[in-house]
């Protein structure tokens, strides 16, 4: 029986990647136009990924049996709306250059036809625009395309320590039925996953941990969300955001004395799942921003697996169709 095979759009770091492979999916082709993600991604696949693919022809790109991409979600998430909005800028679909992304994914399904594919966007892609932007989506697959669609929101928290819920959608070029399969609840706690000597400069001055109380109280006072995360040990962190970079204040590790510290890169690439195999060849500004942008890699695992066992059930030993 033949490996099935896949294409990595908007491919990041590979953590999408990582997840079809372990679901022994074979990766025929990939597309990252960060350079910084390029080089991670070469560091661990030995593979540099084709640049900006609005510049790569639909029908230049290899056959394949699933379309994996977890395209641009700056245009849809909360924050970037609200960033948008105070900035008088579009956002979502009116985006001219990140809310046009999708539009790509779409040629490529148009011109190849895989016989699968998973999404994976925020969540507040289902109610971005009143609804709007989700079901132009949906639409497009179902109608335009003739895909199967499903959808869910899944939260990584059961197998790694971290609350973080994306939106995934998989399609399949046939009428089908689909069911996204439970996670494993493993229990997972932060203090498992960090690492026991962490340098200095990770712990918060004294000048930028006054400065989060004072913003947190302020903030407080006139009854504003904004709050620093000191993170429960034996529990799991908030989302783990590409904006960590900037203080660490969404997730500060508590310490025995002294000020509390911000995760290490290899702690944040543990957070989202990935092996310590796993190399960060990149400053940890790019690092942080990297693992802030990716996905859990056991819950594209668990996705991979079940679209894999789904096309098994439909096609020939030599995975295509009956």
């Amino acid at each position: 029986m033949r490996k099935y095979r896949f294409i990595d759009l908007f491919a990041g770091i590979g953590g999408t990647r990582l997840g079809f492979e372990l679901a022994g999916v074979e990766c025929v082709f990939s597309s990252e136009w960060d350079k910084f993600a390029q080089k991670t991604y070469a560091a661990n696949f030995n593979q540099i990924p084709e640049g900006d693919i609005t510049k790569i022809e639909s029908r230049s790109i290899p056959d394949h049996d699933i379309l994996v991409a977890g395209f641009p979600c700056q245009p849809f998430s909360i924050s970037g709306v609200v960033k948008k909005n105070s900035l008088n800028k579009p956002h979502g679909f009116d985006d001219p250059v990140q809310g046009t992304m999708y539009f790509e994914i779409y040629r490529i399904l148009k011109e190849k036809r895989p016989q699968a594919l998973l999404l994976e966007n925020v969540k507040y892609l289902l109610r971005h625009d009143g609804g709007r932007t989700f079901q132009t989506i949906f639409r497009s697959l179902t109608e335009d395309l003739g895909y199967t669609v499903f959808h869910r929101i899944v939260d990584g928290r059961s197998v790694v320590p971290q609350h973080r819920e994306r939106l995934y959608i998989v399609g399949f070029d046939r009428p089908t039925w689909f069911s996204f399969p439970e996670l494993e609840d493993k229990r997972p706690r932060l203090r498992d996953i960090l690492e026991h000597k962490v340098e200095k400069k990770y712990v918060l001055s004294d000048h930028l941990w006054q400065y989060l109380q004072q913003y947190a109280a302020k903030h407080r006072a006139l009854g504003n969300g904004f709050r620093y995360g000191l993170a429960n040990l034996d529990g799991i962190t908030r989302t783990l955001t590409a904006r960590y970079y900037k203080d660490g204040s969404e997730i500060l590790i508590p310490q025995v004395s002294g000020n509390p510290r911000r995760l290490t890169p290899r702690e944040c690439a543990r957070l989202m799942g990935f092996p310590d195999s796993f190399q960060i060849p990149v400053s940890d500004t790019q690092a942080y921003r990297q693992f802030g942008n990716a996905v859990v890699v056991p819950v594209v695992e668990v996705i991979a697996k079940a679209v894999v066992l789904t096309l098994a059930k439909y096609n020939n030993p030599d995975g295509h169709k009956n």
